[in-house]
């Protein structure tokens, strides 16, 4: 059976090819997850229209990333940290303590987005990157300081 397919499946192909399946996989497993249609020519011009829509709202989603990119450049956050002998902080800075700093300042982002280089145990300024989409990724600087 020829199906077209909607999502990229790992094992098939991207959106849009038109594969040859088995028609117990198509109808059993592909089609009720909309994974594929079957090929025919009114899902053809449906798929178009998907394509059409999703590239559409890929554009919306990189304009609203770069966009929150630039506002939280301009931003720097502090965290407050207990400090023992020699200012090593007890523990280390964690995505969340930095995700709860940024959401302070009125941005809410998910912790796994931050992306932390090294872990940070010392007082101190750093950068800190922010992965909002795939090509846009932002840099805030956090402070490390003593409670």
């Amino acid at each position: 059976m020829k199906v077209i397919l909607r999502k990229n499946f790992e094992q098939l192909g991207q959106i849009g090819d038109i594969v040859d399946v088995k028609d117990g996989f198509a109808r059993n497993f592909l089609i009720p997850r909309n994974i594929a249609f079957a090929a025919q020519k009114g899902n053809m011009k449906a798929l178009e229209e998907e394509k059409k829509q999703l590239a559409k709202k890929k554009v919306k989603e990189l304009q609203a990333a770069e966009k929150l990119a630039g506002e939280l450049e301009k931003i720097s956050v502090t965290i407050p940290v207990k400090v023992g002998e020699e200012d090593k902080i007890f523990g280390t800075v964690t995505n969340q303590m930095i995700a709860d700093a940024i959401k302070e300042k009125g941005y809410d982002i998910d912790k796994r987005r931050i992306e932390i280089v090294e872990p940070i145990k010392s007082l101190g300024i750093y950068s800190v990157n922010i992965k909002l989409h795939p090509t846009v990724t932002a840099v805030v600087k956090t402070w490390v300081v003593r409670e």
